[in-house]
């Protein structure tokens, strides 16, 4: 049990990952007599991550067989990895939102239309070649961790999961990925949230790169950040390492995060035109593995954040400033107040 506080069961097993970065949590809940067997998460298809979470299951009595549900955050593999197999073995259904299904279900038309995205991206972006080829010999390396490929269940913001033990609340939170939903419940004292990728504790989630579906990612995921503030959720627990005591404060400081790295952007524009690969080169120096995707599709974020404001105009590849020192606080929610309101009794 990881809080005895809480009025449910909630269980934890710690899943490693290679292929990308950060050990990945998978959340199981319906461990009380009468309810249903259920996992958040469920970490990337290998060898290694399957035998973790086969022991980690073991410490609660459970195997594969016995999962009657699974919930998925968004439809990265190394979220969604094993979920097929594990539906193989225990018929259980596997509840994405809609937005993810498609990739999720490994859908051929979504995975083509995906691939051409991502090689259009690469080279709007003005990625050089050999690094286009590196990132796609790495992309390629990693194909296995989709896993077997679920059949799945869709569901939409505000839908609910009975567990019998608790109850969950979809919340879509799109910004690192199209379909990204947290899971919101009562907790012990207050509102809490399984959220994702959407809200981690140490380094901020992607946006641009990680989903390149996505239009206006950081718009969106501004968008989300805020909803984490209004909603007060009292903890969150992540995708990624340990608990966040703290959410609206942490969704602030992100949003903080995100004014200050596009005040960086505007600073390499200030010295001229500049493409997203080169933007990401000021930014975040030398890139490898799924760096040379998530750190131009990053800076491409914040530059179309610039160009649906009037910012910066693009032409080609390139964009360029358009004003100098402009009114970046203006592109940003108002941080004090939208932690005042969500303070506000009520609310």
């Amino acid at each position: 049990m990881t809080d005895p506080a809480l009025d449910f069961e909630l269980g934890l097993v710690a899943l490693g990952n290679h292929a990308f970065e950060g050990n990945n949590n998978c959340y199981v809940l319906g461990l009380e007599d009468g309810a249903t067997t259920t996992l958040v998460d469920t970490g990337v298809a290998s060898d290694d991550t399957r035998r973790q979470l086969q022991e980690g299951l073991a410490e609660y009595d459970l195997a594969f067989a016995d999962i009657e549900r699974i919930l998925l955050t968004h439809h990265h593999a190394d979220h969604t990895g094993l979920a097929g197999e594990i539906q193989a073995e225990s018929g259980c259904p596997v509840n994405v939102h809609e937005a993810d299904a498609p990739l999720v279900a490994q859908d051929p038309e979504a995975m083509a239309a995906q691939e051409d995205r991502l090689r259009n991206a690469i080279d709007e972006w003005g990625m050089p070649e050999e690094k286009q080829e590196e990132l796609l010999a790495f992309l390629d390396g990693s194909a296995g961790m989709d896993g077997e490929a679920p059949e799945v269940t869709t569901f939409e913001d505000g839908d609910t999961f009975d567990l019998g033990s608790v109850e969950l609340e979809a919340v879509h939170m799109p910004g690192h990925a199209a379909g990204l939903a947290g899971f919101a419940f009562e907790g012990r004292d207050g509102e809490e949230l399984f959220s994702g990728d959407a809200l981690l504790p140490y380094y901020t989630p992607n946006v641009g790169g990680a989903d390149i579906r996505v239009d206006g990612a950081l718009e969106q995921y501004l968008d989300a950040l805020v909803d984490i503030i209004s909603r007060q959720y009292t903890r969150a627990w992540p995708g990624h390492r340990g608990p966040i005591i703290d959410p609206p404060g942490r969704a602030a400081d992100i949003i903080s995060h995100h004014r200050d790295r596009t005040e960086r952007v505007v600073g390499v524009l200030d010295d001229g035109p500049a493409t997203p690969w080169e933007v990401s080169a000021e930014l975040f120096g030398s890139l490898s593995f799924i760096h040379i995707l998530h750190g131009p599709g990053e800076a491409f974020a914040h530059l179309e954040h610039l160009l649906d404001a009037g910012v910066v105009a693009r032409t080609g590849r390139a964009f360029e400033l358009l004003e100098s020192e402009p009114n970046l606080d203006s592109l940003f929610p108002d941080v004090p107040a939208a932690l005042a309101v969500g303070r506000h009794p009520g609310h």
